[in-house]
């Protein structure tokens, strides 16, 4: 078995912190896919990871200690991340641990943190099981079917659109974001009049564009991440299909857009990244991200960039290295970070709205947000 092993001791150069010796870090995990199919969204995840540790030790640390860095390239592959869980813990010797990574990955890692009593925090990844491991789990975004449930209102409620095709990506993304929006469809009037699934390998969707355009929806739910999405959506503009596509947070990166060009315009998605938020902590994380890895910002490193500085309040309120206080301090915490305003409920799923964006001349922008409480209530066990 093979893994990858990339230091990260997140030392700005200052006096103050280069006098700081290497024992008095408080060392924190970072499983992330570095390499194979999900590379690109890893690389921008541990871009808005290093951007937190950055902030928080330029500011001073935790309690005056340097954050650091210990990051694994899992390639989103559960066979990979449970040794890297088990070495981060039993090597490394972390306080605590970030998932940059996609729910198969992340679910295989999260058993292995709530045994050994190590506070984990899952990102972005959406699976409603990673949190089920245990009290020492948590997660910074959405579970799957609260989005799904999201893009349920967005379509029949918010755009009053009523007859719907579902395309299912065939993974635990695409499985629990149809579930959800699947779950309440109903509610707003949707008649779903027809459901089709392809895989992750799948970059070619003819028959599925030849049966949407037999079955004339007004909206198209369809799963996906940026890589398989963009092909999806320039296919079916290609054949004339104009209905209105609402997709999700695993569209949001400017490489949809780059992948599915002039077809992306007024394409929706639910996420957790307002980019035209007037929020100081939203505004000031993607001026400086967009400098640091002169890319576009998108969810993951939002999401990324949350987990970090949700982990580095909690320490600092913890105050010591005791790693039950730590659990308890994260789910006590109430922060505004990049994504909005984020609190735990008991099974340490996130409480928060939903953004909505929309591709506008080549760019995500604000659509709506999603404030239903209710709609929106992630699961409590």
């Amino acid at each position: 078995m093979k893994i990858k092993l990339k230091l990260m001791t997140a030392t700005i150069c200052l006096a103050s912190i280069a006098s700081s010796s290497i024992a008095d870090n408080i060392k924190v995990g970072f499983n992330v896919p570095l390499t194979g199919f999900a590379a690109a969204d890893g690389t921008s995840a541990l871009n808005g990871a290093e951007l937190a540790v950055e902030q928080i030790n330029t500011a001073g640390g935790i309690n005056g200690n340097m954050m650091e860095l210990v990051v694994y390239d899992d390639q989103a592959s559960p066979k990979e991340a449970v040794p890297i869980a088990q070495k981060l813990i039993e090597s490394d010797n972390v306080v605590a641990a970030v998932s940059g990574s996609y729910s198969g990955a992340t679910r295989a890692a999260a058993g292995i943190f709530q045994e050994s009593g190590v506070p984990y925090i899952s990102a972005y990844a959406i699976h409603p099981d990673i949190t089920r491991a245990g009290d020492y789990v948590f997660r910074t975004s959405f579970v799957g079917e609260v989005q799904g449930r999201a893009g349920a209102k967005l379509a029949g409620e918010m755009l009053g659109l009523k007859k719907a095709v579902v395309v299912t990506l065939q993974n635990d993304f695409g499985k629990s974001l149809v579930a959800g929006f699947k779950e309440v469809s109903a509610n707003y009037g949707i008649e779903i009049v027809g459901e089709y699934e392809y895989s992750i390998k799948d970059r070619q969707f003819g028959p599925i564009v030849s049966k949407i355009r037999a079955d004339n929806p007004d909206v198209i739910y369809a799963t996906g991440y940026f890589f398989t999405a963009g092909p999806l959506v320039s296919q079916l503009r290609a054949a004339g299909i104009n209905t209105t596509i609402i997709g999700q947070e695993g569209y949001d990166s400017q490489k949809f857009i780059d992948i599915a060009g002039p077809a992306a315009e007024g394409t929706i998605i639910t996420t957790s990244l307002d980019r035209d938020s007037t929020a100081v902590e939203t505004q000031d994380f993607i001026t400086a991200f967009e400098a640091k890895s002169g890319n576009k910002t998108d969810m993951v490193a939002a999401s990324a960039h949350t987990a970090i500085k949700v982990l580095a309040a909690a320490l600092q309120s913890s105050g010591d290295a005791d790693k039950a206080a730590l659990r308890d301090a994260i789910a006590g915490t109430q922060l505004t970070a990049s994504t909005g305003e984020i609190s735990f409920n008991g099974l340490g799923e996130v409480q928060k709205s939903v953004q909505v964006q929309v591709v506008k001349d080549g760019q995500w922008h604000h659509h709506s947000v999603i404030h239903d409480a209710a709609l929106l209530a992630p699961p409590t066990e």
